[in-house]
This record gives C-alpha cells, structure tokens and sequence, in this order.
C-alpha cells in the first residue's frame, strides 16, 4: 500500500467550488482509497491505495468530485517518495520559509523557456523550475507577485497549483507519520 498526497486546484476560493472536506473525504472513501486524512480546507488529502499509477488516481478522484459536486476539479497526485524530493531540492532553504511557494505542475516541461518569467517578475523575486515543479521565492507576498499560478499554467501549458511552503512542510510531517 503506497502513500499518497492529492492536491485539488482552486477549490474553496473566494466562494468557488466550495467542498467541505468532510465531503471530500467521503468520496475518497466510496473510491475505495484508504486512511484518509485532510490537511485545511484547499484541498490537500493524504490517503493510501494499492494503485500505482498516480495519473489513474487524478483522474478517478477528479471523476468522483464531478460525480458529487458536479463540477470539474483538476487533481495532482503525488507519491510520499516524491513529496519528499520536493522537500529535499528546495533551492532557497535560506529564505524566509513564508515567502517560498511551490507549484506543482501535472507533467514535468523540458527547459522552460525562463526570458518570460523573468521578464515579468520582481527583481527581488526567485524562480526555479525543476522536473515537475516551480520553485518560488517571493519577498513581496504572494498576493503581489505576477508568478501566480494561472501565469504558470498559462506559460507552461499545463496544469498546476501552487502551495506556500508552511503547508508543503506540515503535509511532509503527516506523510513521515
């Protein structure tokens, strides 16, 4: 039985796809997944299951929320192995930990193109992509940054959201036990 961590994308925003996580829980249950545990109220759920194939495991949870909630959910899986990687390659382990973010991206992107985020991004502000994910150092706040997650999407093509990295570490702790 493996480990996993799901992260939900822009659910429980300013009104928006509301889910309790009560709920959500719920239908992770009645999807067979097991020792389900949430962590606050955007979305990220610890569970284990027998299947291996993370991809299989977006797309049942994403189907089972349309199912119940009736709307669409893009779902990142992410193995415990991996959420630790995430951990260890944090390039900016000096910083101040509330001003690091992390975006995780549904598929890895071969040697993204970095002119156009630099171009748009504070001179302060740090940015690094490796394999699946965005590493972000952002001094000014997150809700002043022009690195946010839609203009991730949208320059990468690909899905993706993006946790502060209090709440990487927390999930980190809940994977260790």
């Amino acid at each position: 039985m493996q480990t996993y961590i799901s992260l939900l994308r822009g659910i429980n925003v300013s009104g928006q796809k509301s889910i309790k996580m009560e709920a959500l829980k719920s239908i992770y249950e009645k999807l067979g997944l097991q020792d389900i545990r949430t962590y606050i109220q955007s979305g990220n759920v610890l569970f284990e299951s027998t299947i291996q194939d993370t991809r299989i495991l977006s797309e049942m949870i994403s189907a089972g929320i349309k199912k119940y909630f009736l709307f669409d959910v893009p779902v990142l899986v992410k193995t415990s192995i991996d959420w630790t990687d995430y951990v260890k390659r944090n390039p900016f382990t000096e910083k101040e930990i509330t001003k690091i973010g992390l975006t995780f991206l549904h598929d890895k992107v071969q040697n993204p193109d970095s002119e156009d985020f630099n171009k748009i991004k504070h001179s302060s502000e740090k940015i690094e992509f490796v394999d699946d994910a965005v590493y972000l150092y952002l001094p000014n706040g997150f809700g002043r940054t022009k690195l946010s997650n839609n203009f991730i999407e949208k320059q990468l093509s690909v899905t993706a959201t993006t946790r502060n990295w209090k709440t990487v570490l927390k999930l980190h702790d809940m994977i260790q036990g």
